[in-house]
């Protein structure tokens, strides 16, 4: 049976970086993605935020594929008719390594497989890992068709579904309550449509974080700006949307048609639609990062940071496999891959400013159990808005006025009070 000091399954952010730190230290690396090439069957949106991955990858902006640096950051509540938007930009917001990168994995996968490549570890794309052997309880190695591979440890950084962990017996299913699905396109606009429509120049960009118009469904939509297209999708929990009965097209193509959304996708051309299950990624949700022979990293280890405003996947990718390799490198300095020899993963993790933003917005994973944040909200803010703008033959009124007539027969004083006090423990408190 061939053998490698260390096994990757999957070149995501999380596999390709693994793969890198561990080659350059010397390790004899094997790095396996089912991709004919990397990122070729990821979903992501996505941004990439630069401040961990810099620490990682120095001024990789220079270097990488990367779309667009985000200057402008606007958060959107849709009601039927209206949007109401939080719109916030910064000159430094565009200045790494303080902002975020919009990127297309599928340009941005292949450049940190080559990272790895170039340090030495061995990639081998387009062979699906069938199972994880284990021997005594222990992970030895994995099967690939008739092929058997040998490792003293196993990273599995294969994605959301976790598949191989679940038949290894080392994780129970899924909880459908815990995992949305994402729907997205890719649309194509020229350049300067994109910059006249989102108010920035040739190098940066906009993203949206939309509450609203997904037909009741639990979830939101999100837009960035690419250099010559648009990354549009929305991402809804799978119990809210089986319950809808409704199909996930209908709920993106619901999204696209709100006015506002309409208005910024105009003109352009869907070169790519895509949909994948995504967990959700509660801190209340972690899951188990080591055992004899194996670490878990990236989306596979369920690293997710959604505080409602922004969410962050590659980025804590990244960093959770520096420190799995790092932990790696210290058992082999020990001698042993038991999971006690590896558990000095999950003592570095928690040590990362990432897992301390994960814990500390802990709560807003109960802000998305809130029906009334996708439904009600939205429309709510419009017509109090509505109401204080529009000029009426008949007396107006303050806010306070506007917001009680606006919530007759929807909701009562109560309900929004215990609604705003969760959403201060969630994002403010």
């Amino acid at each position: 049976m061939e053998r490698f000091d260390v096994i990757v399954v999957g070149a995501g952010p999380a596999g390709a970086t693994a793969g890198r730190a561990l080659a350059q230290a010397g390790l004899n690396v094997l790095v396996v993605e089912r991709a004919a090439t990397p990122g070729a069957k990821n979903v992501s949106g996505g941004l990439l935020y630069s401040r961990a991955v810099a620490e990682v990858y120095p001024e990789f902006w220079k270097h990488a594929p990367i779309e667009r640096a985000i200057a402008a950051h606007q958060i959107v509540m849709l009601g039927e008719h209206t949007s109401t938007a939080l719109d916030f930009r910064s000159a430094q917001a565009a200045t790494p390594p303080f902002n975020a990168f919009s990127v297309l994995r599928a340009k941005l996968d292949p450049w940190l497989a080559t990272q790895a490549e170039e340090a030495g570890a061995s990639l081998i794309s387009g062979v699906n890992v069938d199972a994880l052997l284990v021997e005594n309880g222990r992970v030895v190695g994995i099967q690939a068709g008739p092929d058997q591979i040998g490792a003293d440890v196993v990273v599995v950084a294969e994605g959301t579904a976790g598949l191989l962990l679940k038949q290894a017996g080392l994780r129970g299913p899924h909880n459908p309550h815990d995992v949305s699905l994402g729907v997205k396109e890719v649309i194509a606009l020229p350049p300067d449509v994109i910059e006249e429509r989102f108010q920035c120049d040739a190098e940066t960009g906009a993203a949206y974080t939309l509450v609203g118009s997904t037909g009741g469904v639990e979830g939101g939509g999100f837009i960035y700006t690419n250099k010559a297209s648009l990354s549009v999708g929305v991402v809804v929990k799978i119990d809210s949307l089986y319950a809808s009965g409704r199909h996930p097209h209908e709920i993106l193509d619901a999204f696209k048609a709100h006015p506002l959304v309409q208005r910024l996708v105009r003109g352009g051309e869907v070169v790519e639609y895509s949909a994948q299950t995504v967990h959700r990624g509660g801190f209340h949700l972690a899951t188990q990062l080591v055992g004899d022979g194996y670490v878990v990293a990236g989306s596979a280890a369920r690293l997710l940071v959604n505080n409602v405003l922004t969410l962050r996947g590659m980025d804590f990718a990244i960093t959770s496999a520096v420190e799995a390799a790092q932990a790696i490198l210290q058992a082999r300095f020990a001698g042993s891959y038991t999971a006690a020899t590896l558990g000095n993963y999950v003592e570095r993790l928690k040590a990362t400013s990432i897992y301390q933003d994960w814990r500390t917005f802990k709560d807003a994973y109960g802000l998305m159990e809130n029906p009334r944040l996708f439904s009600l909200y939205p429309d709510l803010a419009g017509e109090v808005l509505e109401r204080l703008l529009t000029a009426d033959t008949k007396p107006g009124s303050k806010a306070l006025g506007a917001l009680s007539e606006a919530l007759k027969g929807k909701a009562s004083w109560l309900t929004l009070s215990q609604d705003m006090l969760q959403i201060a423990r969630g994002m403010v408190l």
